[in-house]
């Protein structure tokens, strides 16, 4: 659940940083991080005067929504009516912040949400709206929250406010020690909650008033609700003077500025233990004390209520950094969502092991030896080693040229800063350095800078008072925040990092660089904050960010690491670095090719289908589906090179092409179809390698107008589906748990093949059984009759394709094919196939099929196979048939009951490695299978096209695609193995239909998370029916568009059940078959000839 927002805004002080910070909001809302549903309205507000106050920017930021609102709505004035059924959030970013150029809701936090729809460095202000929208807002009537973002602030998952019957206006508040409410404001409330007042750094007798009985005080953590009505009244003071000076109206008609707080000046009129005549004296000014008489009278018939969140934590972020970089290396609390870790966002070129436990990294590139002691935190920088950096330190913004002036420097409890400063036209850069313990604003003669007294560091540079402070500025006013320590400019040198760490040298080394010193410009840091390029800061970050995401791609590809790049590719598209990730991959698809062995196809085939997932997400949801054709002519030149196997010159020809289908959505999907199509290329050649685990030996040759004849059961898959292809199985591993079904009492799929005199191929389809009408009759006798072998949907293609793959015949050969038969077996074959399972079925038919061929051909041509060469020999088959099946239904063929088909572990050759089949007894139950024509799923699961999605998610190692609806969770592939491995032990249990009826129902959970929209409409009324008299149901196939499968409470249901669905509205046809397991796997038989015709055998001669 989660709150929906009419308006968020986010206030910021003057100073034309306002874009950038709109910028931001918008690019949450295209990365999802706004919630389900993200505001119409995103804003982001400038105060109209640089110290308005919160109070002030509360009642600005509320009259910029009303009059935003009161424009959609229609109005030509703004009106407050548009507040009655309006949620908005107000976020105060609030004064500058020592530590971070753009404040403290921009600092950055040390996680990473694997979770998240779009990868992206995570700042407080995600945190906060993360924990306003998903927590603490949930259930809250209609009305404005407020909320600061100068503290770190944690929420249980149920704060578990009570809004029943709410009123006027609610303050947060979260339990906090009496020592740490020394420093700050807490609540002193009635028995009742209603608050009495608010005391700011009170004293003990004061704070311990406001304990409760376990001896903690509801602080104030900025966060604060007004009701609809509440917030009308408010904005009703905005044309009263003199609150009129805090709105932008106010500035536009002159008047004079008024600072004003939002909790003491705005919050306190309600409080029930304040008096009119102490609340209105209690402000400053004459304008301060004006201001509070009107908000007295608007405000105070309204109740000011307190939630105090038990299990919730607050920190305020203060200016001293030994508190900051506290905060950035502990753990939060056990009710935040967040999850610190040592690197976040960060590529670790080597050794990551110099990083040690208790430091931090966000958004860095580090490469060489970067030794980080514990304690210490970096951030948004881009150094190269070898560098030692100690404890207490902080570095933030410093990039690679930086590294040769840090290279033997020691650096231990400092904060050393870059930053981007604009001094009118002219942009630098320019650092500050300073002591962990230094405190900004104590007076000189009691404060240290550099960790040491003034009087020492004088001492030890020859730096002189008067160097830093002007002569007439009286020495109580000194401190670190007026000091002008900072070079900027010089008249001939370029100044750099080496300009500040200097102040750390001994004054013999301290001597040479303090002339050059003197010499520059300098500015302190009071004089710098108004200079900050906050827009320019954030475009660092953000090309930082995608620069070490360059390295993710490449360490992922070449580690082969099961790891999703597509929230990466999403972020890359929404910020527009979508072509310098392109490249990258085009690189890497490259650099694998040419520096690896040619195992690695592998890793270029993955970079193809990332390349295919950025130009999806970079339609952004138009241009039609993702999945369909892939043969433009357009694209020939470059799948013919990858065909040949000359696959860097593919990549470059892929590369090339991709150049002209980049000017709209339509062009930019099919490119990406054409690039998923060559990624399928690469991967079959690799799956194709599975041949060299293919053992054949000679069997003695069934005599003349034998046949040989395989019948196979189906099967149904339990557990796992899309696990067991490729590549999915092999960035995963793989396990799929199948059971061997008859249908109605029959093995549904099979062949036969007999020698013949005629030096020919007569492929035969026959109907439903082997004593079925020939559907499709083909006979080959040239080799060029057998070209189409790898078109999926050619006649006779699997049949030729088998023969290929058995090497029973040679193609390509320069010998005839009626050469090559009379030479090797003295004659030609006949082959028959049926399966009595339509169209579409899901129960494995197609791959069975080509097994039962196989089988059958093998044993035909005197050859003899076992069961492992048999599983290989068919997934090389449905390679070079180029429909990329998977393993799942392989040793259904042979062992019949329960099969698992598992690779423990991912392939590190990108080769199938072999698969296991086990047993488990069955109860003797009839188990139901139902299937709706509506529900038949679409095309052949072997179709060549048909289902990429769940495919494409983890080929390219991510998980779904960018377009709307029902998006898959990240590691839904992870989990489809785990969950596989895991009912497998469960089913082998006595026989618990229940919990295997449980383990359905999850499976079709899973199946629709992999693809989003295959329950069609008429297939979950059917469920829904269904449903109380069956323990669980899934539709069969990886991708759940074949039959429904149900397994019932009772025995022989098949009569109720057809029963209850011909009463059921919107399911059109369909049929109910029984369906029981099959112990015995498939049976392969030589049989003699019918004189008659010599088509059917005799089942009573078997051999």
């Amino acid at each position: 659940m989660a709150a929906e927002w009419s308006v968020l805004l986010l206030t910021c002080q003057p100073g034309g940083c306002v874009s950038a910070f709109q910028q931001e909001l918008e690019a949450r809302r295209l990365r999802g991080g706004l919630g389900p549903r993200p505001p119409p309205l995103l804003l982001a507000v400038e105060d109209p005067w640089a110290r308005l106050g919160s109070g002030g920017a509360t009642l600005n930021a509320l009259l910029v929504a009303a009059e935003h609102l009161s424009a959609r709505a229609g109005c030509t004035v703004v009106s407050s009516d548009v507040l009655r059924e309006a949620r908005i959030l107000i976020l105060h970013m609030g004064r500058d912040f020592s530590f971070d150029d753009c404040g403290r809701a921009f600092t950055c936090l040390p996680v990473e949400e694997p979770g998240a729809p779009a990868e992206a460095v995570v700042c407080n202000l995600d945190s906060l709206l993360a924990t306003m929208t998903h927590r603490l807002c949930v259930g809250s009537p209609p009305g404005v929250w407020i909320c600061s973002t100068d503290m770190l602030l944690t929420v249980p998952s149920a704060p578990g406010i009570d809004w029943d019957g709410f009123q006027g206006v609610r303050v947060i508040a979260v339990p906090g020690s009496q020592a740490y409410a020394r420093n700050h404001g807490v609540y002193l409330a009635d028995e009742q909650g209603l608050v009495r007042n608010i005391i700011y750094k009170g004293t003990e007798a004061q704070i311990q008033q406001c304990a409760g009985p376990d001896g903690t005080v509801p602080l104030v953590c900025g966060v604060v609700f007004f009701s609809s009505d509440a917030a009308e009244q408010l904005l009703a003071t905005h044309v009263i003077p003199p609150l009129d000076a805090c709105t932008y109206m106010g500035l536009d008609s002159g008047a004079p500025p008024i600072q004003l707080s939002l909790f003491f000046d705005i919050v306190l009129c309600m409080a029930g233990g304040m008096t009119e005549e102490e609340f209105v004296k209690g402000g400053g000014d004459t304008s301060v004390r004006s201001a509070r008489s009107v908000l007295w009278t608007a405000l105070r018939a309204f109740p000011l209520s307190m939630a105090c969140i038990p299990g919730a934590s607050y920190d305020y972020m203060t200016t001293s950094a030994s508190d900051h970089i506290r905060s950035l290396t502990l753990l939060p609390g056990s009710a935040s969502h967040l999850h610190f870790c040592k690197t976040a966002h960060s590529h670790v070129d080597q050794q990551p092991c110099l990083l040690e436990d208790g430091s931090s990294v966000t958004n860095c590139l580090l490469e060489g030896a970067v030794r980080l002691a514990a304690g210490s935190v970096m951030q948004h920088c881009h150094l190269q080693g070898p560098l030692e950096i100690g404890p207490g330190c902080l570095l933030s913004g410093l990039s690679a040229s930086s590294s040769p002036a840090l290279q033997g420097c020691p650096l231990r409890d400092v904060v050393l800063q870059g930053h981007h400063i604009r001094l009118r036209d002219l942009s630098c850069r320019v650092f500050t350095l300073t002591g962990r313990l230094d405190d900004w604003q104590r007076p000189a003669e009691e404060a240290t800078y550099l960790n040491m007294p003034w009087a020492e560091f004088f001492h030890r540079t020859g730096v002189r008072e008067g160097d830093l402070w002007d002569a007439e500025m009286p020495r109580s006013s000194r401190c670190l925040l007026n000091a002008r320590l900072f070079p900027v400019l010089h008249a001939c040198e370029a100044l750099g990092l080496e300009d500040v760490l200097w102040l750390l040298a001994p004054v013999a080394v301290a001597g040479e660089w303090l002339a050059r010193w003197r010499a520059a410009w300098r500015m302190s840091w009071e004089e710098l904050l108004p200079c900050l390029d906050k827009a320019a800061e954030l475009g660092a970050r953000r090309a930082l960010f995608f620069l070490q995401g360059q390295r993710k791609v490449r360490r992922v590809l070449l580690g082969r690491q099961d790891c999703s790049l597509l929230p990466l590719a999403r972020s890359a598209v929404h910020e527009g670095y979508h072509e310098a990730v392109l490249s990258t991959l085009d690189e890497a698809s490259f650099y694998f090719l040419v520096a690896s062995t040619a195992g690695d196809a592998g890793i270029a085939a993955r970079a193809l289908a990332c390349i295919a997932e950025v130009l999806g997400c970079m339609a952004r949801g138009e241009g039609g589906l993702r999945s369909g054709p892939a043969a433009n002519r357009e694209w020939a030149l470059a799948f013919g090179r990858l065909e040949s196997g000359d696959v860097a010159g593919g990549v470059r020809e892929l590369a090339a092409e991709r150049q002209k289908w980049m000017s709209r959505p339509a062009l930019l999907v099919r490119a990406a179809r054409h690039y998923e199509g060559a990624e399928q290329i690469l991967v079959r050649q690799a799956v194709m390698s599975s041949c060299q685990f293919v053992t054949v030996a000679q069997a003695e040759l069934p005599p003349l107008g034998c046949w040989v004849q395989v019948a196979c059961p189906a099967r149904l898959d339990l557990s796992g589906g899309w696990s067991d292809t490729p590549p999915i199985t092999y960035e995963h591993g793989g396990a799929v748990v199948d059971v061997a079904v008859l249908v109605d009492g029959c093995r549904p799929i099979g062949a036969r093949v007999r020698r013949i005199g005629e030096p020919e191929l007569r492929l035969v389809s026959l109907g439903g059984m082997p004593q079925g009408e020939a559907a499709v009759e083909l006979v080959c006798r040239e080799l060029e009759h057998l070209r189409d072998y790898c078109q999926p949907h050619a006649p006779g293609a699997l049949l030729k394709a088998a023969f290929i793959c058995t090497q029973v015949v040679q193609f390509p050969s320069q010998k005839p094919l009626q050469a090559q038969l009379m030479e090797s077996f003295g004659g030609g074959f006949e082959v028959h196939t049926w399966s009595k399972l339509p169209h579409g079925s899901g129960l494995g038919t197609s791959s069975i099929l080509a097994g039962a061929v196989m089988a059958s051909l093998y044993r035909a041509a005197g050859k003899a196979a076992s069961t492992e060469s048999l599983i290989h020999a068919v997934l090389h088959l449905e390679q070079r048939l180029t429909t990329g099946s998977g393993r799942g239904e392989q040793p259904i063929r042979r062992v019949g009951g329960l099969a698992v088909a598992e690779d423990p572990h991912p392939c590190r050759r990108w080769l199938a490695g072999p698969g296991r089949g086990a047993r488990a007894r069955h109860q003797n139950r009839e188990v139901e299978g139902s299937a709706a024509a509506q529900g038949g799923g679409g095309e052949d699961p072997g179709a060549q096209w048909f289902y990429p999605d769940p495919q494409r998610s983890l080929a390219a190692g991510v998980h779904g695609q960018d377009a709307p609806g029902p998006q898959p969770a990240p590691g839904c592939g992870e989990e489809l193995v785990r969950q596989a491995a895991l009912r497998r032990a469960k089913c082998r249990c006595a026989g618990n239909l229940p919990l295997i009826g449980k383990c359905l129902d999850r499976y079709w959970q899973q199946k629709k998370c992999m693809a989003p929209g295959c329950e069609p409409l008429a297939v979950g009324r059917m469920m829904d029916a269904l449903r109380p008299y069956v323990h669980g149901q899934c539709l069969a196939g990886a991708g759940g568009g074949g039959f429904l499968y149900v397994l019932t409470k009772a025995p022989r249901q098949k009569e109720a059940l057809h029963q209850i669905l011909a009463k059921t509205q919107g399911l059109g046809n369909f049929s109910i078959h029984s369906i029981e397991v099959d112990t015995g796997g498939f049976s392969v038989e030589v049989v003699g000839c019918d004189p008659k015709d010599g088509s059917h055998p005799r089942e009573d001669v078997a051999v």
